[in-house]
């Protein structure tokens, strides 16, 4: 009997190996495929038939997340960009279909790279970002979200909000810095270095056009050295050379400049990344130019209108190569040459112009509700702004006189005795009371959107009540990234609804918060200044001391011992 248990007890255990193992090579006969092109380089056709494999497969098993992955690879294999389009555009349906958010985000995102990588059409692109950036909500996937950021900095960049570009590619560069540190899988490694070399690459190009050319220069070295490694980025290594020789050109290093800028253009080539491409070809034609060879430097130029004629595409920075077409053609009365490039410049402006709306609009409406741009200078009424200036100008003076007059007759020490409205007449800053009743409060009225003010109100409240402001690190930047708003948004909506700025907010807070303890809790009045500055995040005691005297308008001495005599008191009347 019990050899009939143990043998019924194996023939169990082997077929659920069986089905286990069945299961496990079924799952990985996806992986057998794709590992025989994966080592591939992008945009190599012959690993199309081995995808085209794969796809079959996952269409016959009925397996959506296959389906998806192959039609990604599809596109990231095929060489036509028009086929790529087509890639993405099933990628994007199967993710539909599956009803996955993460999937989606990806294929548009995908898209959009196509769009703007092989086609330059920022318009479209940005268009797939910002519907990957709809469905990337719940994504937290880190380096999803820093390569998205990464795209839509480029389009930043690209119609001058270099600052604003930086930040996101600040914000990339730290992820991917930290990354390449980690020993990962081959794949991910070139996908981490190509993500930090490429976003160093738009970082050199955001800070030469804002001047600080000292920054660029030391990131230009550190991408040369570090993209010189290894031939898989020859590309990165070509954008490198390109800003070195820009950067040789600045230093009016002319033929070091034609030099390092003939060395970047195979790579750049290769790439067929045609943007980039002419702007090589301006500063190449530029240092030509500045040597004396006019005629090399036209033919650079003709170059870059041949691209424009080809794409329908400029980027601004070689906008001025028209303008020295057309003085070239003009000084020698060749009227027909400098027509025609005077019409390519009007073209030319009025892409820049109609890209430039769309773009900044888009950006600002879709992405960055919270960076809307708004006019910083409001229209005066100048109707009653004299009479209003005269009416402020006497009520200073009434109350500077009132005021220098009571602080003249009463000079007391004793904190509270000489005090009117909670200031301080015997000198010193303005205070509040113990329950803060009052302090001078100036409000600014902003123009930042009711639906915006309210929700960072409501997280300014979870942020009071949670005593979140007892954190000694934190920041304007730091609170304003985790309530997803800009930091200027946030200190406007401070300083209209709190009546003061942020640090005097955090200040009040926190203040607040060891007053109340020092008033209920008798254990805190034996702590030092010290403890109970690192109590309440305060950095240091003389810091601690200076804000307490200020919010509570008497020494955090004189309210210890204002306190204890309290209490003492209270105890004698108990006994008595």
């Amino acid at each position: 009997m019990h050899l009939h248990k143990n043998s019924f007890l194996t023939i169990i255990f082997l077929l659920l190996c069986e089905i286990l193992f069945a299961q496990q090579q079924k799952l990985s006969d996806f992986y057998l495929i794709q590992r025989q092109y994966e080592s591939l380089p992008e945009n190599d056709p012959s690993a199309l038939p081995l995808v085209a494999k794969l796809i079959r497969k996952a269409k016959t098993e009925n397996n959506p997340t296959q389906l998806f992955l192959g039609y990604k690879d599809a596109r990231y294999y095929s060489s036509d960009p028009h086929i790529k389009l087509k890639y993405a555009d099933s990628a994007i349906y199967v993710a539909m279909a599956k009803k996955d958010d993460s999937l989606l985000s990806s294929a548009y995102m995908s898209k959009g790279i196509v769009y703007y990588f092989y086609f330059k059409k920022y318009k479209l692109a940005l268009n797939e970002y910002l519907k990957a950036f709809d469905k990337n909500k719940n994504n937290k996937d880190p380096y999803y979200r820093n390569k998205l950021n990464y795209h839509i900095g480029v389009v930043k960049s690209y119609i001058g909000y270099y600052r604003d570009a930086l930040d996101d590619f600040e914000e990339g560069r730290e992820f991917f810095e930290s990354e390449i540190q980690k020993y990962q899988h081959p794949n991910l490694m070139y996908g981490n270095q190509r993500g930090y070399l490429n976003t160093i690459h738009q970082m050199v190009v955001c800070y030469r056009k804002l001047g600080e050319n000292k920054k660029a220069d030391s990131l230009i070295a550190l991408g040369l050295f570090k993209s010189s490694k290894n031939t898989d980025y020859k590309q990165e290594h070509s954008y490198f050379l390109k800003e070195e020789g820009i950067r040789r050109f600045r230093n009016k290093d002319y033929k070091g400049a034609v030099s390092t800028i003939s060395a970047a253009l195979p790579g750049i080539i290769d790439a067929k990344d045609f943007a980039w491409l002419t702007v090589a070809y301006s500063f190449l034609g530029r240092s030509k130019w500045e040597q004396g060879n006019t005629a090399e430097a036209v033919n650079d130029y003709k170059r870059i209108d041949s691209v424009f004629v080809k794409h329908n595409f400029v980027l601004p920075e070689v906008r001025e190569i028209y303008v020295d077409l057309i003085n070239y053609y003009g000084q020698r009365n060749d009227t027909s040459q400098s027509l025609h490039f005077t019409r390519q410049l009007i073209k030319v402006d009025k892409i820049l112009e109609e890209d430039f709306v769309y773009l900044s609009s888009k950006i600002h409406r879709e992405y960055d509700t919270d960076k809307l741009l708004r006019d910083t200078e409001r229209v005066q009424r100048k109707s009653w702004m004299i009479v209003t200036s005269y009416i402020i100008a006497c009520f200073i003076i009434l109350f500077g006189a009132f005021y220098l007059v009571l602080r003249f007759k009463s000079r007391k020490n004793v904190a509270g005795q000489n005090n009117i409205l909670g200031i301080n007449l015997a000198g010193g800053s303005l205070a509040l009371s113990e329950e803060g009743a009052f302090r001078v409060r100036s409000y600014k009225k902003t123009e930042i959107a009711d639906d915006i003010v309210a929700s960072i109100l409501a997280k300014l409240k979870d942020f009071e009540e949670n005593r979140e402001f007892l954190d000694g690190n934190i920041r304007l930047k730091s609170l304003a990234k985790s309530f997803g708003i800009n930091h200027n948004y946030l200190s406007e909506i401070i300083h209209e609804h709190k009546g003061c700025n942020f640090h005097l907010y955090l200040c009040e807070l926190r203040i607040g918060y060891i007053t109340k303890k020092l008033n209920t809790d008798q254990a805190y009045l034996k702590y030092s200044s010290t403890a109970l500055a690192k109590e309440c995040g305060i950095t240091s005691r003389s810091n601690f001391s200076k804000i307490f005297q200020q919010v509570n308008g008497m020494s955090y001495i004189q309210y210890l011992s204002k306190i204890k005599a309290e209490v003492s008191n209270a105890a004698i009347s108990v006994e008595e």
